[in-house]
């Protein structure tokens, strides 16, 4: 899966897209300490251990660089920013059954408005999945020969060396 570059001095509004996900009831913010241990229950139960691994790296920065959506004390997505490596997004992820309320977009323009206080231009958008909704989204576009680029040795230890 190639990366992604997504320019952050052009963000689009993120309002209509936490007014959504607020509709729904779900709460966008910035992940706290003891948020943890349920995030990476969460996301090896819904996701991948590896995914589990990279946003765990999210606790150990100051501010940390991970974003929850939380409903009913439950959450509902994660976004993380700025973990296994300096200047790119990811991984993120919202539960299936809770998609279509705005809250993938509320969480990816969360972190990325993070990356943009950091001080970044761009950010890049590590082993993208669902390319059309970074288009849509945000206008990131394809870096050519990005894949598996920086995950090459990830690919090589799954045993994924087409």
């Amino acid at each position: 899966m190639p990366d992604m570059l997504a320019r952050l001095y052009d963000l689009p509004d993120p309002a209509p897209y936490r007014e959504r996900a607020a509709a729904a009831g779900f709460r966008i913010r910035r992940a706290d300490p003891w948020d943890r241990l349920r995030l990476r229950e969460f996301i090896r139960a819904n996701f991948q251990e590896l995914w589990a691994i990279e946003a765990d790296r999210a606790f150990a920065n100051t501010p940390i660089t991970c974003h929850l959506a939380v409903r009913d004390n439950q959450i509902a997505g994660f976004a993380v920013h700025e973990s296994t490596r300096r200047g790119y997004f990811g991984p993120t992820g919202v539960r299936e059954d809770l998609r279509g309320h705005g809250i993938g977009a509320a969480l990816l323009l969360a972190s990325l408005e993070s990356m943009r206080e950091m001080g970044y231009g761009y950010a890049i958008i590590g082993g993208v999945g669902p390319a059309a909704f970074y288009e849509k989204i945000v206008g990131a576009f394809v870096i050519p020969g990005s894949d598996p680029g920086v995950y090459a040795t990830l690919a090589e230890l799954l045993g994924d060396t087409a």
